[in-house]
């Protein structure tokens, strides 16, 4: 029998062996990979509103036009001044344009009102010192006295309370929601009699934000739920 011929069957018989051996722990491998777990993370903060836009609507009625503009003036004096008492300043403040209607200019106008023009005026303030704005609407008494009379919160012109630092607290709230995710999965793999291995999928979902209740707009509840998937080992 040629020498060549009988080793080279001998390492082709060995090789099969080898493979047969290997072809079952390869298998049990390879299935251990479609053992996993998904798990959802949360994580809410509540936060206080670090910027407010308060628009401030207040109207005036005449028969004569040259009136409604100085009604208008003084007007904007007195909440200006009202605004800079309680410390908001200048660059914060913004006054727009009076919206005037005539209603015998107008087609629905009728004859049943008491004066031919109203305007409507609105002095807005933006500001990141929140709680200045707060004690000033809670004040808004003071321009009833000097007579002003503003709106409450006009759905045209709503109070709008907004948080803005939310990229200073998305690492470590992105950190608590990956936490607790994995917390859930630790639970899951002890019940089900196995160790969690290691990440196999991660995905952060949109952070929201919101407020707490209605009553306090103010305060803002941010949130945010990541979704991970572990592999789980024997």
């Amino acid at each position: 029998m040629d020498k060549g011929r009988f080793f080279s069957g001998l390492c082709v018989m060995a090789g099969l062996v080898v493979l047969g051996i290997m072809i079952p722990t390869a298998v049990t491998k390879y299935r251990s990979f479609d053992r996993t777990v998904n798990v959802k993370g949360l994580c809410e903060k509540e936060v206080k509103a670090d910027k407010v836009i308060w628009p401030i609507v207040y109207k005036v009625m005449s028969d004569n036009i040259q009136s409604i503009y100085d009604q208008t003036d003084a007007g904007n004096a007195v909440v200006v001044d009202f605004l800079k008492s309680g410390g908001i300043q200048q660059d914060e403040i913004t006054i727009s344009v009076p919206q005037i209607s005539d209603k015998l200019a107008s087609e629905y106008g009728g004859n049943n009102r008491a004066f031919r023009y109203i305007a409507k005026n609105v002095v807005t303030v933006c500001t990141s010192d929140v709680d200045k704005a707060l004690a000033l609407m809670a004040n808004q008494s003071d321009l009833l006295k000097k007579g002003v009379v503003a709106a409450g919160n006009d759905w045209e012109n709503p109070v709008e309370f907004k948080y803005e630092g939310l990229n200073g607290i998305k690492p470590q709230m992105i950190e608590e929601a990956t936490q607790n995710a994995r917390e859930t999965a630790e639970k899951f793999a002890k019940d089900s009699d196995s160790r969690l291995g290691k990440i196999k999928t991660a995905s952060q979902g949109t952070f929201t934000i919101e407020d707490r209740d209605s009553n306090t707009p103010y305060i803002k509840r941010v949130r945010v739920v990541t979704s991970v998937t572990y592999y789980l080992d024997n």
